[in-house]
């Protein structure tokens, strides 16, 4: 008796579609009056035309809006459209922020590495092209540890010279104590009302003003006990 064959039948596998993420970017741009007349390059008009060719030229990334600050120095915290791309941030408007150098970003390390810390805690990535930061992948995570042990290291040596300065004035007979942090009471009232408009964390406020968190938290309640006063 012949066997009967088996008619097997054969599942042709589901295609696959490959979606790419796209991320909702914004572009940072700073300059100014005295970069201006320095680099020409850096002209606010060539880094937006950088910014937005490299977006457009990505798959992956949408661009939202452009936040400019013009004649403003990256050492001044009060930057008009600094502030609203960092409470649009808090309003989750964008998920990345792409800018040509950290130096258009922040003047040194540490306030560096407090923006974006304050930007990853509001869920949004940072990445600068020149320096090929990019939060999102380990290269660039271990630059920003590399920034934060160079920020350690001259915290580190800051201390040490202000320890050396304080036992040669007591050697002399000079030394009277530590002298009360001296802090811009308009400097402080700006990044107070930042702070608690939310615009900006009270870890942000505290690097712009150079305090530690107790001194901060007793200078704020000295403020808050004057207003009510």
């Amino acid at each position: 008796m012949a066997r009967k064959s088996r008619k097997t039948n054969v599942v042709a596998p589901a295609e696959t579609s490959c979606v790419t993420k796209t991320y909702r970017t914004a572009i940072y741009v700073r300059l100014s009056y005295e970069d201006e007349r320095k680099i020409e390059q850096e002209s606010v008009e060539n880094q937006v035309a950088f910014l937005k060719a490299f977006v457009d030229g990505a798959a992956d990334l949408t661009l939202m809006d452009k936040y400019i600050d013009r004649g403003v120095s990256g050492a001044n915290f009060d930057r008009p459209d600094f502030n609203r791309m960092m409470n649009d941030a808090r309003k989750h408007k964008f998920d990345r922020v792409i800018v040509k150098s950290v130096t258009r970003f922040a003047r040194n390390t540490k306030d560096l590495l407090t923006m974006i810390d304050d930007l990853t805690k509001k869920g949004v990535q940072f990445e600068s092209q020149k320096e090929k930061i990019d939060t999102t992948t380990p290269t660039g995570q271990f630059m920003l540890t590399i920034f934060a042990a160079v920020s350690q290291l001259e915290r580190e040596y800051i201390l040490a010279r202000q320890r050396e300065g304080i036992e040669a004035k007591k050697a002399r007979g000079e030394y009277k104590g530590r002298t009360p942090i001296d802090v811009d009471k308009a400097q402080f009232e700006q990044e107070y009302k930042l702070w608690k408009s939310g615009q900006i964390t009270a870890t942000t406020a505290m690097a712009h003003l150079g305090l530690k968190p107790n001194t901060f938290y007793r200078r704020v309640k000295e403020y808050e006990g004057k207003q009510n006063g």
